[in-house]
């Protein structure tokens, strides 16, 4: 929601400063866009495969989405899972509990992994190459997001340049002058707008999430690991602490 909201926010702004100033017309210009908004993906789109490409936009929303989980509750969820493990003393409950965790893929795919029998270190290893293979396909679209963040500005340093040529060409006749001198300007224009209103925040964005959804996968890998080892919840409170950050440290057992 807060990147919804903060694109928006930053759109309005520039719309605003644009509607103040005078006419909006005056900043629409086809060629510039042409030059821009589709130089830009095709250029990008040599840097990557189709197959990238189609899915890297549900990739990005996904992520964006449903990877913005809070480490503090998701770890107390762990501990309330390991906790009713822990008083009914039968794993099998488990798999009642599965069919709920819907929305937390790779915690219900722990779980049924302890639920199977699985071995604790079979366990980690599948779970840390799954990890390892969402974190990777989320970077790809971080590299992308940069990647587009990079060739915005040159294309728009491109648009102006073919506007400056057209103008300087045209001397002679000044009624030329003003639309070659309109595309020099507004390319420069929409490649700052491009890259700095929406792939670079995306960028950052979406690499944030990722580093924070490992996190929290880490945290579900160790909570049905413990659960399979049948070990002390309060251990488990420890060992999750060890990896949250100091701000996010939880305190599920009262002193």
């Amino acid at each position: 929601m807060s990147t919804i909201f903060g694109m928006l926010a930053a759109f309005l702004l520039v719309g605003g400063a644009i509607f103040l100033g005078g006419s909006p017309m005056a900043f629409i210009n086809l060629q510039g866009m042409l030059i821009v908004i589709f130089g830009t993906f095709a250029v990008t789109a040599i840097s990557f495969r189709f197959r990238e490409m189609v899915s890297l936009p549900a990739n990005i929303w996904i992520l964006l989405r449903h990877g913005q989980r809070e480490p503090t509750d998701e770890a107390i969820k762990v501990m309330k899972i390991a906790v009713e493990a822990r008083k009914q003393n039968d794993v099998m409950m488990l798999d009642r509990l599965i069919p709920k965790l819907k929305d937390t893929p790779f915690l219900m795919k722990a779980l049924q992994l302890v639920v199977d029998g699985t071995q604790t270190d079979e366990i980690e290893q599948i779970m840390r190459r799954e990890a390892s293979t969402a974190s990777a396909r989320h970077m790809r679209s971080v590299d992308f997001l940069r990647r587009a963040g990079d060739v915005a500005p040159a294309m728009g340093l491109i648009g102006t340049l073919i506007g400056l040529v057209r103008m300087l060409g045209n001397l002679d006749n000044p009624a030329d002058m003003g639309p070659a001198m309109g595309v020099a300007l507004l390319t420069t224009f929409y490649g700052a707008v491009m890259a700095h209103l929406v792939f670079i925040p995306l960028a950052a964005k979406t690499e944030h999430c990722t580093s924070e959804e490992a996190l929290v996968n880490n945290l579900y890998s160790m909570g049905a690991t413990s659960i399979r080892r049948g070990e002390n919840p309060r251990r488990l409170e420890m060992l999750l602490n060890t990896i949250l950050p100091p701000a996010s440290r939880i305190t599920f057992f009262k002193k």
